[in-house]
């Protein structure tokens, strides 16, 4: 006789729903400039992409480095922070995906208003992977001339 096992594995959609409620708690944490509670979202291992070729900015960077990089943009707001909108989002399984806005008034009198894709990789309640795709032009504009 055949017995039938009931399956363990959590409703995608749920999963899914779960994955972008934390992403979009990240992403209020992030616009609070806090670079221990923003990192505290991430998994030991994750890393954080943003694309481009910008010295400093773009790449792969662990966890470490992630948050070093942070640190050094934000000091170069005046609030301490780079404020993060939700515009759109996407969410199936384990990755998040979401177009955003961004604000921030610089300490050299710039505004940096940039557009953003990213997409998140959340297992187990923490952030594993991000891709940051963003208008580099721009980013080098405010922060680098």
């Amino acid at each position: 006789m055949a017995t039938s096992t009931a399956r363990l594995d959590p409703d995608p959609q749920i999963t899914a729903q779960q994955n972008k409620a934390l992403v979009a708690e990240f992403m209020e944490v992030f616009s609070s400039g806090d670079v221990d509670a923003i990192l505290s979202f991430l998994a030991p291992n994750a890393t954080w992409w943003v694309g481009g070729t910008i010295d400093g900015i773009s790449g792969t960077k662990n966890k470490e480095e992630f948050g070093a990089m942070l640190a050094g943009l934000s000091a170069t707001t005046k609030t301490g922070a780079i404020a993060l909108k939700p515009l759109a989002w996407t969410a199936e399984g384990d990755r998040v995906a979401v177009e955003t806005e961004s604000y921030s008034e610089m300490a050299n009198g710039r505004v940096y208003n940039n557009l953003y894709h990213f997409v998140f990789v959340v297992r187990d309640g923490k952030i594993h992977e991000v891709k940051e795709f963003l208008d580099t032009e721009h980013t080098r504009a405010v922060f680098l001339d």
